[in-house]
């Protein structure tokens, strides 16, 4: 059986989450910032993952289901919230929304 280092692996949850952080911040798509969001905390989800291998322990894939079950709850929020955005302002554009939001 073939063993990953679990440095190895950290260091590509630290990249998911820095490219995740990266989107939210200049996205101007809310859609594309929620994506960016999931990427972040899928991100945590391997690093506790990774952690949890590394201890024997299974903590850290406990924890990766509450992650999921947050995860979940945020898309759907989140999607209902993008929906009656789009319904209401025919825009889904940080910096329009923000122009409607000055007027």
């Amino acid at each position: 059986m073939m063993s990953i280092q679990v440095s190895a692996v950290l260091i590509v949850a630290a990249i998911l989450f820095v490219l995740g952080f990266i989107g939210v911040l200049t996205r101007k798509n809310i859609l594309f910032m929620l994506i960016s969001v999931e990427i972040m905390l899928n991100a945590a989800g391997l690093a506790f993952v990774a952690a949890s291998a590394k201890w024997q322990q299974a903590d850290g894939q406990v924890m990766f289901l509450f992650i999921l079950a947050m995860a979940a709850a945020e898309v759907s929020v989140g999607l209902a919230l993008v929906l009656q955005i789009y319904h209401q302002y025919k825009t889904l554009d940080i910096e329009k929304l923000n122009a409607l939001k000055d007027e």
